[in-house]
């Protein structure tokens, strides 16, 4: 478990964190949403030892996280952050190698060896290994990245909006397989994403974040109904029940009462396929 007491973090007087206290439980998919500039992306990146807090701490398991060891933690948290679209000249295999990194300080081992293929086949990438990761589409290169996550094997799973510029295909793919990854192997994943409908359809718990504070952390169900979603991001919601999935419809307002005789003539896309719910 994740535990977070009282953190808080500004730059420049600008409180970007105001004394958060939550936990992550688990063995289940968390997803961070809100408003942008909320401080969903700071969280993340504080948890994971990536930034600061300015006040409060962060236990993983019971131990605060600046008491790990650099390997330790590698060994306990990994992380995907943004815009990894870098210009690298590695390949697939190179790529995903590095996940083992904290393991085998480069020198990888035969188990080494086995993980690395066995993530490969785990994002269907093998067609790709000896591929250079600048040569792939995005949504091949994402899975490039994960795959190195899934090889660095570790509890908990954190990804800073692994969406961002993905089509509809791919972000259902990457969903999917991170579902998957909770369902199959016990991760503990943890997502800042920015559409409320994936949050919906594939996370477990919904943790959202208003100017600073977290507003509610709580289930799916709790949390994507018209009132909480109106006050996180301050317009307003529909939410149709799909195929037990919820589903918000916000791009369009000026629904007034009168015109609810209309409704039954609504049809929602709902983008996902996933056969099992969680």
């Amino acid at each position: 478990m994740i535990e977070i007491q009282n953190i808080s973090k500004s730059y420049d007087q600008n409180k970007v964190l105001d004394h958060v206290s939550t936990e992550i439980p688990k063995g289940c998919i968390t997803a961070f949403i809100g408003p942008n500039g909320a401080g969903k992306s700071t969280l993340l990146s504080i948890i994971t030892r990536m930034n600061k807090a300015d006040s409060g701490q962060v236990l993983v398991d019971g131990i605060e996280v600046g008491k790990y060891d650099t390997n330790e933690l590698a060994q306990k948290i990994s992380v995907l952050r943004q815009n990894n679209n870098l210009q690298l000249r590695i390949t697939v295999k190179e790529l995903v190698s590095f996940g083992r990194y904290p393991y085998s300080k480069g020198r990888l081992q035969e188990e080494d060896k086995r993980v690395v293929q066995d993530s490969i086949h785990y994002m269907g990438l093998e067609s790709l290994n000896d591929r250079y990761i600048d040569e792939l589409s995005g949504g091949e290169q994402q899975r490039a990245f994960i795959a190195m996550v899934v090889a660095q094997d570790t509890d908990y799973i954190f990804l800073d909006e692994p969406l961002n510029n993905l089509d509809m295909k791919h972000s259902v793919e990457i969903m999917s397989m991170l579902r998957r990854l909770c369902k199959e192997r016990g991760k503990t994943v943890v997502i800042v994403i920015h559409d409320i409908n994936f949050a919906s359809c594939y996370s477990d718990r919904i943790l959202a974040i208003r100017d600073g504070k977290i507003f509610i952390n709580d289930t799916v169900d709790a949390v994507i109904t018209p009132a909480v979603l109106k006050d996180v991001y301050n317009m307003d919601f529909q939410v149709y029940d799909i195929d037990g999935d919820r589903i918000s419809v916000y791009y369009k307002s000026g629904h007034s009462h009168h015109h609810h005789h209309h409704h039954k003539h609504n049809s929602a896309v709902v983008y996902r396929s996933k056969p099992e719910h969680k």
